[in-house]
C-alpha cells in the first residue's frame, strides 16, 4: 500500500495525505459513502459520484446473505456487479455479529449516546430497520440471532432464519470473493455499556482473529501463485485481485485496553488499521489520542461508522484519514438535510412555501436545481424523489466538507477552519 502524507495539522495528530488503491487513489481524509448491498440507496453510481464521493464501502455480511459472494464473483467483483470503478472497501462482518448478539433486542449503539434507554420498546435492528419487540427484561439468550465462541460466529439470518458460520477464515475468503481494494479482519464489536472484564475478553480475542485473518489472506494469495507456476495459461482465470488488509483496535471506552489494542494491532502486518466503536461519543477525542499515538504514523487509519460533522472534524484533528456512517443518506430519507448552520427537517411547515434552494451557495445538483418548498412537497407526498434528492444534498455536504478540511490542512489554516466550522454549526 502506498500512502503518502502531503501535510500535518500543526500540534495535533491529524493529516493531509494520498492513498493509492488498485481502482484509484483517496485523497485523505476522506468518507466512504455507504453502499450496504452494493448500492447507496436510492442513488446511481454516477450521482454518487457527482456528490464527490471517492470511495465506497460495502457490508460483507449481508452481500453474503445477498445475493452471495459467488454471484458478485461471477460477475467479476463488486466493481463490475455496482458498476462502480472507484476504490471500495469492505468490512468484516464484525458489527452485525454485535447487531444479531450482544445489541439485538436492545437499543444499543456501537457509540454510546447520552440520554438513551436500554428498555425501549422499539430498537434499530439493522440499517435502521424500526421493529417492535417484547421488553429488555423478558429478552433472553435463546432470542440472540449471533452466538459467539473461540472459533468464531454462529448466527441466524434475520431473513428466514436460516443458520449460517463466519469465522475469520470465511470472512477473509468473503471478502476476497467480493474483490474490493480495502478489507477489514474480523473482530468482535461490544457494547458501550460491556464492563471491563468482558472488553478485555472481546478485545484479546479480535487480536486472535486478526492473527488468524492475516494467515488466511497470505495463504490464499500464495496458493493462487502457485497454481500460476502450474499453468501459465490460466493466469487471467486465476489473477489477483490485489487487497490490503486493515486491522481493527477494540478496548472499549477503557483507556488501559485501547492502548493494549493499538500495541498488539500495530505489531501485526496490516496495511492499515480501523478504530472500532463501543466507546462513549463524548470521548472520541481521547479515545483517539490513546490510540493514534501508538498506531504508525505512515499507515492510514480509518474511523468506523462516525459521520456527524462536528464529529468528523475532531475525528481528523486527532488523526484519522477515513471516516464512514449512514447517517447523511438515512436521514436524508427521513427528511432531515444537513446545513452548514446544522441540521433542518424539510417536512416542517415553514418550508411549504419557501422558494430558496436546500442551502444558498451549495453547488450539489439538488441545490442547483430545486428549492425547500419543492422538496417539502417531495416528501409530504411521499415520492421516491424526496430520497434521491435529499440523499445528494447530504453526500455532497458531508463530501465538501472533508474536501474543505483538506484544503485547510495543506493551507495550514485547520485550527481557523474548524472554529469557524463549531461556531455556526448548531447540532
Amino acid at each position: 500500500m502506498i500512502f503518502k502524507i502531503e501535510k500535518k495539522i500543526p500540534n495535533s495528530l491529524g493529516r493531509a495525505g494520498v492513498l493509492q488503491t488498485p481502482h484509484g487513489e483517496i485523497k485523505t481524509p476522506a468518507f466512504a459513502t455507504v453502499g450496504t448491498k452494493g448500492t447507496v440507496k436510492a442513488l446511481t453510481p454516477r450521482e454518487v459520484k457527482e456528490t464527490g464521493s471517492q470511495v465506497v464501502l460495502a457490508n460483507t455480511y449481508h452481500l453474503y446473505l445477498q445475493p452471495g459472494e459467488k454471484i458478485v464473483k461471477k460477475a467479476g467483483g463488486l466493481h463490475k456487479f455496482m458498476n462502480w470503478s472507484g476504490p471500495i472497501i469492505t468490512d468484516s462482518g464484525g458489527f452485525q455479529v454485535f447487531s444479531l448478539g450482544a445489541a439485538y433486542g436492545e437499543r444499543i449503539s456501537k457509540i454510546s449516546k447520552t440520554g438513551v434507554s436500554l428498555d425501549e420498546e422499539i430498537v434499530e435492528k439493522i440499517e435502521g430497520e424500526k421493529v417492535p419487540i417484547r421488553s429488555k427484561k423478558l429478552l433472553q439468550a435463546k432470542d440472540k440471532l449471533a452466538v459467539i465462541d473461540e472459533d468464531g460466529v454462529t448466527f441466524k439470518n434475520p431473513i428466514n432464519g436460516d443458520k449460517h458460520r463466519f469465522t475469520p477464515e470465511t470472512s477473509m475468503e468473503i471478502q476476497r470473493a467480493l474483490g474490493t481494494d480495502i478489507i477489514f479482519a474480523f473482530d468482535e464489536c461490544t457494547s458501550p455499556h460491556a464492563d471491563i472484564e468482558y472488553q478485555r475478553e472481546a478485545m484479546e480475542r479480535t487480536h486472535r482473529w486478526a492473527e488468524r485473518c492475516i494467515i488466511a489472506h497470505k495463504n490464499r494469495g500464495e496458493g493462487k501463485i502457485k497454481r500460476f507456476a502450474k499453468s501459465i495459461l490460466r493466469i487471467e482465470e486465476e489473477k489477483i485481485q490485489e487487497q490490503f488488509l486493515f486491522g481493527i483496535v477494540q478496548g472499549g471506552r477503557f483507556e488501559e485496553l485501547r492502548k493494549i489494542s493499538a500495541q498488539k494491532i500495530a505489531g501485526m502486518d496490516f496495511q492499515g488499521f480501523g478504530i472500532g466503536g463501543s466507546f462513549d461519543k463524548e470521548d472520541i477525542d481521547k479515545a483517539l489520542t490513546w490510540i493514534n499515538t501508538i498506531l504508525p504514523e505512515e499507515k492510514p487509519r480509518h474511523l468506523l461508522g462516525i459521520g456527524e460533522p462536528l464529529d468528523i472534524i475532531s475525528g481528523i484533528e486527532n488523526g484519522a484519514d477515513l471516516f464512514d456512517c449512514v447517517m447523511p443518506t438515512r436521514i436524508a430519507r427521513n427528511g432531515t438535510l444537513l446545513t452548514r448552520f446544522g441540521k433542518i427537517n424539510i417536512e416542517n411547515r415553514k418550508f411549504a412555501q419557501d422558494l430558496t434552494p436546500i442551502e444558498e451557495g451549495c453547488l450539489c445538483y439538488s441545490c442547483q436545481n430545486f428549492t425547500k418548498c419543492y422538496l417539502s412537497h417531495l416528501f409530504r407526498a411521499k415520492e421516491i424523489l424526496a430520497c434521491t434528492l435529499a440523499s445528494i444534498h447530504n453526500l455532497y455536504f458531508t463530501n465538501n466538507l472533508f474536501k474543505q478540511a483538506r484544503e485547510s490542512i495543506l493551507q495550514g489554516t485547520y485550527s481557523k477552519f474548524k472554529e469557524e466550522f463549531k461556531r455556526k454549526y448548531k447540532k
